[in-house]
């Protein structure tokens, strides 16, 4: 590796091991990455150098002579000066017990001896982007909260001041509501962050508007937003209705979530209610000229990644191959038909009324077996 080369993220690691040739080889692996490397023999030598020159981040072995890893984390975790320093434990103790108690004395990731270069250097820089996004989420609340208090300020100096302030108070939690779920909200404003999160069970439908292209040469931009805008005002209702989550309209298509980002029993059941509601709903729709309006939808559910990403425009997204193919069978689907995997059929078969359509080629995933969701039983 270029021992020129910048880390994205520039910081200062501290090394804490009581075997020299330990130091040496970690401290030459985070040079050649350009990270600054501070080095500490024993504990206690490693808790004067973090008061004197609090690091980024702390590499930290477990068994060392007088105090132990286990103790300099606490240590560490328990002075409000330190307590933010995240720590990785390195060790040669493999067995799961270890590795709990080094999370319960606060630290954020775990090691086994013998390392390998490419995987410190991937968890170090995983920890300092979880580390560098969370202090950006804070700043943003911050300064968020400086103006919110200047507003409150302006606002004490005219009449109705109570009103007012609540007033404006709402709509503040409006607007932040119609960008991000609830949950986000609540973690932003605690300054908590806002880092992706594997669910292991989600629902998630698309749905698009069939010939949107036809209709949109046929009317005004002003009036195919009006359109569009009564179209997914009303699937909005329904997705309060049957407390799912709304994530983004892109063009003529909807997507909605059931099970983020706070865990929900029956999701599969919340969308397939969902998506009947939603052909319920699209028929009282026409064009100008009379012509019936029609949805394809499709349903998937499986494991996701959910989150915020980026620094501007913030959007709660989900990611992963369940995603994809929920997309596959909206795409792959028929006008005014709800096409659903195996996997929401399994699920909805004994309440609901399913055909099969047989096998068709997804891009990825080669031929799967779907589904036509007809109605509730």
């Amino acid at each position: 590796m270029n021992s020129n080369q910048s880390p994205t993220i520039p910081a200062t690691i501290l090394v804490v091991d009581d075997k020299p040739d330990n130091v040496r080889l970690l401290s030459t692996i985070l040079t050649e990455q350009g990270y600054q490397v501070r080095k500490a023999l024993n504990g206690k030598r490693a808790l004067a150098t973090v008061q004197e020159f609090p690091p980024t981040l702390v590499l930290l072995d477990v068994m060392m002579p007088e105090m132990n890893g286990y103790e300099v984390c606490a240590n560490l975790k328990a002075s409000p000066k330190t307590s933010s320093i995240p720590v990785i434990f390195l060790s040669a103790l493999d067995d799961a017990s270890d590795k709990v108690k080094a999370f319960d004395v606060g630290a954020v990731d775990y090691i086994t001896k013998p390392f390998q270069g490419k995987e410190v250097l991937a968890r170090v820089a995983n920890q300092l982007i979880i580390q560098n996004q969370q202090r950006l989420l804070q700043h943003q609340t911050k300064q968020l909260q400086e103006l919110v208090d200047r507003l409150q300020k302006e606002i004490k100096d005219r009449q109705n001041v109570e009103l007012a302030l609540r007033l404006a108070q709402n709509k503040s939690d409006h607007l932040l509501l119609n960008i991000l779920p609830a949950a986000i909200v609540e973690n932003l404003k605690k300054g908590e962050g806002s880092a992706a999160e594997r669910f292991e069970s989600a629902t998630v439908l698309f749905a698009d508007i069939v010939d949107f292209t036809s209709l949109a040469a046929s009317i005004s931009p002003l009036e195919l937003v009006r359109f569009l805008n009564k179209i997914f005002s009303k699937f909005d209702e329904l997705t309060e209705k049957h407390g799912l989550e709304k994530i983004k309209t892109i063009g003529d298509a909807y997507m909605v979530a059931g099970g983020l980002p706070v865990p929900m029993a029956d999701h599969v059941g919340a969308i397939a209610n969902m998506a009947l509601d939603m052909q319920d709903a699209i028929a009282d729709f026409k064009t100008d000229t009379g012509e019936p309006i029609q949805i394809r939808i499709g349903i998937n559910t499986g494991p996701v990644v959910a989150g915020v990403i980026g620094t501007k425009k913030f959007i709660y997204d989900l990611w992963g191959d369940t995603v994809n193919v929920a997309s596959r069978m909206e795409c792959q689907g028929l006008p005014g038909y709800i096409q659903v995997t195996s996997a929401v059929c399994e699920q909805l078969k004994e309440r609901y009324v399913l055909e099969e359509r047989g096998a068709i080629a997804v891009k990825g995933k080669g031929e799967l077996i779907v589904y036509w969701l007809k109605a509730k039983k």
